[in-house]
Formats: structure tokens, sequence, C-alpha cells
């Protein structure tokens, strides 16, 4: 996809392993291309607050991936360049796309850009004139110098961004992302890459565990979805295994050993199901369906015209089964229907209190 030039985003689920796709494709393409790798993870919403400042923010992050020699191959006229325009009271729009061209024109390689956390300034005006800047960069670049690929990576999926804009600003959304193609790559583990990673880790540990065995025991919990498979085999390494008494290396990576890893998964907090109960709150629609289908047994069909199927199949909570929508795993569904059960015994236990008192 870089090859051919496309730009294209990678949305999945939180902790879907979006990051480390995009490490590991940085050292996969620098031999051929000078890789622009930067984030809007932590940064205020002042960066956003107008196309100056967040013209001006674009630089600035650049610059310190060339700074901290995280950006491969840039000469020293392209870093002067930078140091320079960053010297300017002010950039707009205009002036960046041709701050842009110029770098991609000084360096000996093909620019490839890479923008993670893209979600931080989604619910900015700011940013969808950015991305407009970038589609008419593109359609340009034949006669103006231009990134050969650009990669967005987060949650929302770039056609959803009207999700996160404000009423006032939805006749913003539309289509500046209109030229990018679809990323439709598998990102989830199947059993046979589970048991792939277990039979390195049996190599090393020896621990007599039947890796086939375990790797699909695993996959049938968490449909692969990677944060899942790789917490599960974390709290087996770490929790069980250190708990001598009752499993010891030997047997911890049994049929037993992964029921209790996923008895301490789904009692722990973690940055995955925090986001997952926000997302309820956020979305009583998607709460509301997701409440249904597991405490009524209503079944959905799948559309993608329907609100609460389509976002709650963006965060990753379901997946299309024969065209009916189901939990995306096992884990999850035990998880959302413990948080369920709890929200209604306490409601119960509210009323209940409030009756007595009254």
């Amino acid at each position: 996809m870089v090859d051919r030039g496309e730009y294209f985003a990678i949305n999945r689920g939180r902790q879907y392993g979006k990051t480390t796709t995009l490490s590991l494709l940085k050292k996969k393409l620098e031999s051929e291309y000078t890789v622009f790798f930067i984030s809007f993870e932590g940064l205020g919403d002042e960066c956003f607050e107008s196309t100056l400042k967040l013209a001006k923010t674009f630089l600035r992050l650049l610059y310190d991936t060339v700074d901290y020699g995280e950006t491969l191959d840039v000469n020293n006229e392209v870093k002067l360049f930078l140091e320079n325009s960053l010297d300017k009271e002010e950039i707009d729009f205009l002036d960046l796309g041709n701050i842009i061209s110029k770098i991609c024109r000084l360096l000996s390689k093909p620019a490839v850009l890479f923008i993670d956390e893209v979600d931080q300034a989604s619910n900015h005006k700011s940013f969808i004139d950015f991305l407009g800047l970038l589609r008419d960069k593109y359609l340009k670049r034949d006669t103006r110098p231009m990134f050969q690929s650009v990669i967005l990576a987060g949650v929302y999926d770039i056609k959803n961004l009207k999700l996160k804009i404000r009423k006032e600003e939805a006749h913003q959304y539309n289509s500046p992302w209109n030229i990018a193609v679809e990323f439709n790559l598998r990102m989830d583990f199947n059993v046979d890459e589970i048991a792939g990673m277990l039979s390195e880790y049996e190599c090393e540990h020896q621990t007599g565990m039947n890796v086939f065995e375990i790797s699909r025991m695993i996959y049938d919990y968490t449909s692969g979805y990677p944060f899942l498979v790789s917490r599960i085999c974390m709290l087996i390494d770490g929790r069980i295994m250190g708990d001598e008494a009752e499993y010891g290396i030997k047997n911890a990576w049994s049929k037993e050993g992964v029921v209790e890893a996923v008895k301490l998964l789904l009692s722990e907090s973690n940055t995955l199901f925090d986001d997952m109960k926000k997302k309820l709150d956020d979305f009583p629609e998607l709460r509301t369906m997701l409440y249904n289908m597991l405490y009524n047994g209503k079944s959905y069909s799948y559309t993608v015209d329907d609100f609460s199927v389509d976002i709650a199949k963006m965060f990753g909570y379901v997946r299309n089964e024969n065209n009916l929508i189901k939990i995306a795993n096992r884990i999850f569904e035990m998880r959302l229907y413990n948080l369920f059960v709890f929200e209604e015994g306490n409601n119960s236990a509210i009323y209940s209190a409030g009756s007595v008192c009254c």
C-alpha cells in the first residue's frame, strides 16, 4: 500500500496493536523511505484551537522526530529549514503546504507520514481542515512534492468523525479524506498465530504445555483480540506461575491455568475495560443495544446504517456473524454481563433503600 502511494487509516478498537503495527512498519520501510512517525497523544486542546496553532504543532512534531534521531536520513538542510520555519511567528495552512512540499523535495528518499492517536484531534474543525490540506496536496502531487503515503491510526474511522465533531460544525464533516483507500488487513490473531507465539515460549521455558490445546482455549475466550490474548498469557506467566502452592510452572499452562487467568482478567481494571465503560456512558444507544443482547436476549441484524451497530463494530465490541450482531468475544460478553448485573443490583438496592427511608 505504501509502495503504491496510497493514503489510508488504521482504525481498530483500543489496545488492538495499532501503535505496535506502525512501529514495526516504520522499521520495515526505513531502508527505502524517510518515515516521519508522530503522535497526537497527550496534546492539549489548545494545539488544535485554530489552523495556525495546528500548523505550528505539526511542524514542531516533525522537527522533534528529526532532532531526536527518530527520523533517519534527514540531511542538515532539511533540519535547518524546519528550524527556520518554526521561527516564523505565524504559519497558516498555505505556508504549511509549501513547507511540506519543500521538505519532500529536499529529502533523498520519498517521505512517508504516520500520525498515531488521531482521535485526540478529531473533534476539532482544524483537524478536518488539515485533512483537507493533505487531500489538496495529494491531488497535486504530480507537480508539487508530497508525502508518498500518509497513514492515520486511531479508534474512530475517519468517515465517522461526525460522531466527535460538535453539532454546530457538523457541516464541516464529509470527505476531506475520500482520497484514502480501505484498510482491510487482519490485525487479530488466529489459533495458529497464538500457537506460534506459545511454541517460542515453550522452547524457552519447557513447561510441558499442550500448545495447540492452550492456543485453542485462549482463542475461544478472546477471538484473537490482541490485548486479551497477551493479557491472559501475561497473567499465566506472572501471577499463576508464581503461585507455587497451587500451580507452579508445570501446571500453570493448563486448562485450569487459563480459566484462572480469565477470572483474574475479568476482575481487574485496565485501559481496555475502563475505555469500554466510558464508551457505554458516552453512547447510551450503544449501552441499550448491548444490554438488550446480553440481558434480554434480543437479536440485532447487521446493518452499517444503524448507529448503534456501526459504532459497536468500530469500537470492536461486536462482530458480524451470518448478518446478525454478536458480541466480539467471550471476555467482552462476560465483562459486559457482569457490569449490567452489578448495575441492576445496585439500582435495585438504591430503590429499596429509598423505599425504606420513605
